[in-house]
């Protein structure tokens, strides 16, 4: 699993049958701070949370991605799992959701 942070939206008109529905963010990988990295990875991933643009979330990559129930038999490689609230680092409070 990633940490990372929502920057955008991506819409398709025409796509695959299965993935009628879906709703696609575009995810940059961050660090435990909740700052995306500039030069992080860009994934395209389902929201299978209800997150939204600006929020730091976790997500998975691979045959994880279609362990959810939104994306169960779906061609997805990246999904979005969780939304973040709060990452702590030893007793270091590092992000916290506003």
């Amino acid at each position: 699993m990633v940490l990372g942070k929502v920057i955008g939206t991506l819409v398709a008109s025409k796509k695959e049958p299965t993935l009628e529905g879906v709703k696609l963010l575009v995810v940059r990988a961050c660090d435990v701070d909740g700052n995306d990295n500039p030069k992080g990875a860009i994934v395209i991933a389902v929201d299978a949370v209800g997150a939204g643009v600006g929020e730091v979330v976790l997500y998975c990559s691979g045959s994880s991605a279609r362990q959810t129930q939104v994306t169960q038999n779906r061609p997805v490689d990246a999904t979005i799992m969780a939304i973040v609230d709060q990452v702590t680092v030893g007793d270091d409070r590092r992000y916290v959701k506003a």
